[in-house]
């Protein structure tokens, strides 16, 4: 493997070149945002996927066990193993379903299940970096604000690496299961009158005067991370590329991961074609939408609403980047409403897989782009599920048991009396509808 080779900020707007111990999410010069620039490695193709491949049976307590690490390469050259912050995370499940599969109307999905990082989500793989980096930088302390997944996961990781932490989260729009997480984390825990943009505003300032470290994915680090979702997807397809990569959309630093994975994976010959990316987004919460169907003519912000929390964001943080990378990619954007995307979470929870509201928004849009044609019946496709069932558990006692009319997959609960009779009642209703 070629020499590790240090590692530097570039400004995606105006190429300024800046040190990799600047603390700063944001170019002086234009306000643009940062990227890491390193020296790619020299081997190329078989070689390199050869590399990656052995390192799957690295031991436990190696660095290199992690789904992350396990590409330090493309990841942070220059981190010496003893600097790393890992529990280890990725090493996630790609698996299939026939019945969503037929529910979709494709022949092949495959799922990421994101949710089986250590804190339940995608955000593990990114924070990892960032807060190696921010360990790396002697950070007073580390802060974000969050829709609930990204705060969870920067608790934990700061408890980790002994740092303190600062979570700004939107009063009232966290679900129970993430803001306890980020509580018992040991975070300190601050509850804005606002939304997550007003959230990622003070954040951002804190960042600016206050000297903490920011992790939200404007942090180039945290992209970086994010980057071996779709990395760790090819290997696990034997380096072969599907057709098509969906997935849900809200701050949009997956939307930027993926395309900055993909441009890096054909370049250096791990696949030999460019999946299309297909960003999902709520209708409530659907600014990337509007924008694409603009042909990216207008910038569109909205106050979001949605049951999909994750990703219930109306400003973009990564914006520009994630334009990039639906062009680069020939991807779309689409968005749908709240009812289709619980229905899909219902599909994917009754096939014994599971996953968080804003998650199964990658399942509806597979299933909307092949009602229109755009996805083919034959196409290869992954969808990213990104966060774990229990993440919002009030949203799906809502969908089975409270809702009237029930919807259309409702599980409803019986209340019986503790009686055999009652049991054999339900049993044989079961068994009617099954057959």
């Amino acid at each position: 493997m070629t020499a590790r080779a240090a590692t530097m900020l570039i400004c995606d707007m105006c190429g300024t070149l800046v040190s990799a111990r600047d603390a700063k999410t944001q170019c002086a010069k234009c306000g643009g945002l940062f990227s890491l620039r390193y020296d790619a490695p020299t081997e190329r193709g078989p070689a390199l996927k050869k590399i990656f491949d052995a390192r799957l049976a690295a031991r436990a307590d190696m660095p290199e066990s992690s789904g992350v690490w396990r590409f330090r390469e493309l990841v942070l050259p220059d981190v010496s193993d003893g600097e790393i912050v890992t529990q280890p995370e990725g090493n996630t499940p790609l698996v299939s379903r026939d019945r969503i599969s037929a529910w979709c109307g494709v022949e092949s999905i495959h799922m990421k299940l994101e949710g089986a990082n250590p804190t339940g989500s995608f955000k593990d793989r990114g924070m990892t970096v960032a807060v190696t980096q921010a360990r790396r930088l002697a950070a007073p302390a580390v802060a974000c604000a969050s829709t609930g997944n990204t705060s969870a996961s920067l608790a934990a990781y700061a408890a980790l690496a002994g740092l303190p932490a600062l979570v700004l989260v939107p009063n009232g729009q966290v679900s129970l299961g993430k803001l306890a997480q980020t509580i018992a984390y040991g975070a300190r825990t601050l509850l804005v009158r606002g939304d997550f943009d007003d959230c990622l505003r003070l954040a951002r300032a804190a960042a600016d005067k206050l000297g903490v470290y920011l992790a939200n994915s404007i942090n180039p680090y945290r992209i970086s991370g994010q980057k071996t979702i779709v990395l760790e997807m090819l290997q696990q397809l034997g380096w072969r590329a599907p057709d098509w990569i969906v997935f849900p959309a809200g701050n949009l630093g997956n939307t930027s991961a993926f395309g900055a994975a993909l441009r890096e994976a054909k370049e250096l010959g791990l696949i030999d074609r460019t999946p299309r990316l297909a960003a999902v987004q709520a209708s409530g919460a659907a600014p990337f939408a509007a924008s694409f169907r603009d042909d990216f003519r207008e910038r569109h912000t909205v106050r979001a609403e949605t049951v999909a929390t994750a990703i219930r964001i109306g400003d973009p943080a990564s914006y520009d980047r994630a334009v990039r990378a639906i062009r680069e990619t020939n991807g779309v954007v689409i968005d749908l409403p709240d009812a289709e995307i619980l229905d899909a979470k219902a599909v994917v929870d009754a096939s014994g897989v599971g996953c968080e509201p804003a998650s199964a928004a990658s399942v509806a849009g597979v299933r909307t782009l092949a009602a229109r044609g755009v996805i083919q019946r034959t196409d290869t496709v992954v969808a990213v599920l990104t966060g774990h069932i229990l993440k919002d558990p009030g949203i799906l006692l809502q969908y089975h048991r409270d809702t009237d009319p029930p919807p259309p997959f409702a599980n409803r609960p019986i209340e019986i009396d503790a009686d055999l009779a009652a049991v054999e009642r339900v049993l044989a209703a079961v068994r009617r509808s099954d057959g």
